[in-house]
């Protein structure tokens, strides 16, 4: 079954042209890398929760938004090996391609599909 590798951060609005140019940079690495897609998506309707929240999760200030991105690898073996190649690769190093966000902030995770609908 898939694995995904999904992400949640804030980024500077003022930044917003310059994550799009990143992510469309590193996506394509991700891809060359063996994922099958990768996805970037602007926040639209984020609330902030009372207790927990995306906002609340990664320390969102208010001229920041929330963006929510995955990468999708079709099993977790292509995934281990396809993202030390990209952490390797030199498109995808900070010096090259510094993430327009504080990286501190992000939240990061990988998991397992085990339902398709």
């Amino acid at each position: 079954m898939a694995y995904v590798d999904g992400f949640v951060a804030a980024v500077p609005d003022v930044r917003k042209q310059e994550f799009i140019e990143h992510a469309e940079i590193i996506g394509k690495v991700f891809i060359e890398h063996g994922a099958i897609e990768c996805v970037e998506c602007w926040g639209d309707e984020v609330p902030e929760g009372e207790i927990t929240s995306f906002p609340r999760a990664v320390q969102k200030k208010d001229d920041e938004t929330i963006v929510f991105s995955w990468v999708l690898w079709p099993d977790k073996a292509t995934r281990d090996a396809g993202m030390k190649k990209t952490i390797d690769d030199p498109r995808a190093q900070p010096d090259v391609a510094p993430m327009p966000f504080d990286g501190k902030r992000m939240l990061i995770g990988g998991f397992e599909q085990i339902v398709k609908s």
